[in-house]
């Protein structure tokens, strides 16, 4: 594990139901270098990523997102 944290929001534009959602988390956090991903269920467009940087690139991290013909975008923290 590296000692490099960061976080980023990923913005999604549209509005999905829980198993979307659901899917969506699985897949950001088993990318190499993700430590989580999680939606607030109050907050249901925005993902908070935590991730080494050193090890993935920001912009990797929609690529999931955007594979399922969504829009999204990364807000920086």
């Amino acid at each position: 594990m590296s000692d490099w944290c960061t976080d980023v929001v990923i913005h999604i534009d549209e509005e999905l139901d829980d198993a979307n959602i659901h899917d969506i988390e699985r897949d950001v956090s088993m990318i190499d270098g993700v430590y989580s991903a999680c939606v607030h269920e109050r907050a249901r467009h925005l993902m908070l990523v935590d991730y080494d940087p050193s090890a993935v690139g920001s912009l990797d991290l929609l690529y999931p997102v955007q594979s399922r013909g969504l829009h999204a975008e990364l807000v920086g923290l």
